[in-house]
């Protein structure tokens, strides 16, 4: 059977080859009826466009090489799903690289692009204990985007939460249910999240006058079991505590055994004494499956992949485009658990 081609295409649409050509390539100003006349012809003649071999020729490529490091972090996972689909949206495929490692496995992975033909890099940063990026990636010679939970010093294409907003804004929430005695649960020892989260809250409690404890906001290992432990070793310390702000959702899910371990429920009002409220930053199912269901500051996951996706598009189009820093805020979710 002979290969169908674009000249193909073009005597069964009444075209010119470079009509189809634009046409499959989204460039131009082609009318409605003519791209109808050409998708009709590719149908009936059963052509398949080769992308990887048209990219070659214009010397263009529609590939974006996607770096995600932990499979196990539920906001790096939310934030490529919603990467994936902005870019597909626009025509491009993403290349997907997991190194082992920021040294040699990052090096193999952006050699394996590079040899791909990728036309530009997506990182998705997950040490949250650095606000440096690894020397190859700030190296990258091809357009960078990198996505941060926390704050980089590095010169980048960056696109972040804003920990500092989102946890002032729970804190804030909390204070103006009546809530005078908050703690922070959970987060590890350096860890930049928890320290930015940190500064929010600690400012928000100032403005309104609230006394700052070094006490009210212990560090913990990222598990259940520890959040529970030193859930209830806070409050058996200050049984006036009313509110906890939680670090992950494991704290979360923690803190609730330590709750109850100490004879009090969870709940949102204040003026029960039995009862602890809880705030999280995170939108995740198991999560909201919980009973009572837990209030939360959205991660703005889906948003900020929009973003990555669309600055990554914006820097292509514009080479010279001038470094952009996108900062995204959370939005407080008020449910039964505060």
């Amino acid at each position: 059977m002979k290969k169908v081609g674009i000249i193909d295409v073009a005597k069964q649409a009444g075209v010119s080859v470079s009509t189809v050509s634009l046409v499959l390539r989204q460039k131009g100003k082609i009318s409605e009826a003519t791209i109808e006349k050409v998708q009709a012809a590719i149908n009936t003649l059963g052509y398949i466009h080769n992308v990887a071999a048209a990219n070659l020729r214009a010397n263009t490529s529609n590939l974006i090489g996607l770096i995600l490091r932990d499979f196990s972090d539920s906001f790096s996972i939310k934030v490529m799903a919603s990467i994936v689909q902005e870019l597909e949206k626009q025509g491009f495929m993403v290349f997907l690289g997991q190194p082992l490692n920021d040294h040699e496995h990052l090096e193999r992975c952006l050699l394996s692009f590079k040899q791909q033909g990728v036309a530009g890099v997506i990182y998705l940063a997950s040490d949250t204990r650095t606000s440096s990026l690894p020397s190859q990636i700030r190296e990258c010679p091809l357009p960078l985007v990198v996505v941060s939970q926390s704050l980089l010093n590095d010169p980048c294409n960056l696109v972040m939460r804003d920990n500092r907003q989102t946890a002032n804004l729970a804190t804030r929430y909390l204070i103006e249910r009546g809530h005078r005695n908050i703690a922070y649960i959970g987060g590890r020892e350096g860890c930049l999240i928890r320290e930015q989260r940190l500064l929010g809250f600690r400012s928000a409690m100032t403005q309104y006058g609230l006394v700052n404890r070094e006490e009210s906001a212990p560090v913990c290992s990222d598990d259940t079991q520890a959040a529970g432990f030193i859930t209830r070793q806070l409050l058996e310390k200050n049984n006036t505590i009313t509110a906890l702000l939680c670090h992950s959702p494991d704290a979360m899910i923690g803190s609730i055994s330590g709750i109850h371990q100490v004879g009090r429920t969870v709940g949102k009002d204040v003026f029960l004494t039995q009862q602890v409220a809880l705030v999280g930053f995170e939108d995740m199912l198991h999560v909201n499956l919980t009973s009572p269901s837990f209030t939360y500051v959205s991660s703005a996951s889906e948003e900020t992949g929009r973003q990555a996706a669309g600055l990554m598009i914006r820097k292509l189009k514009e080479p010279e485009l001038q470094t952009q820093r996108i900062t995204l805020s959370g939005q407080l979710i008020a449910r039964e658990s505060a």
